[in-house]
């Protein structure tokens, strides 16, 4: 197990090192063209994926973080029990690295900091101006372990036939 929290753990300093330097460089709305379809910028989301809940009055920070604690938990629980079936704790290990770097980030500033702008012309029906949401390191680790779950869960329903 301990592998597996040590990813975790990698996954929440990558995640909070890049957020720093954006903070400590970039202000609010900032951004700088790297490729014709990526930006890095200065984005604030305090709400969840795809900028849910945003809206609200400040108690979505208190729900985001109660949720996230709760789900590390359980992920630290499972880890416990199937720490030897490596896709599924890599997986894991993945959703809850990304998920305590979020949840540092709602608590020390009350929204999350993203900054990986993807924009493709084919997106524009979707997204405004075909920009798709900015995201940060801990959103591209909690997507990879949900892949890795879901590719995880096709390996056993094969083998199961």
């Amino acid at each position: 197990m301990a592998l597996w929290l040590a990813l975790a753990a990698l996954v929440v300093v990558l995640d909070q090192f890049t957020k720093w330097l954006i903070v400590g460089h970039y202000r609010l709305g900032d951004s700088t063209v790297v490729t014709s379809f990526f930006n890095i910028v200065r984005a604030h989301n305090t709400g969840a994926a795809f900028s849910f809940l945003a809206g609200g009055s400040g108690w979505q920070r208190w729900f985001f973080i109660a949720l996230a604690l709760g789900a590390a938990g359980f992920i630290v629980w499972l880890l416990r029990a199937h720490a030897g079936q490596r896709l599924f704790a890599f997986s894991l290990s993945m959703i809850l690295g990304g998920a305590i770097g979020n949840v540092i980030d709602r608590i020390v500033h009350g929204y999350v900091v993203d900054f990986l702008d993807f924009h493709w012309a084919f997106l524009s029906p979707l997204f405004y101006r075909g920009h798709f949401p900015a995201f940060n390191v801990a959103d591209a680790a909690i997507t990879v372990g949900a892949i890795g779950l879901i590719a995880d869960e096709l390996r056993r329903v094969r083998r199961g036939r």
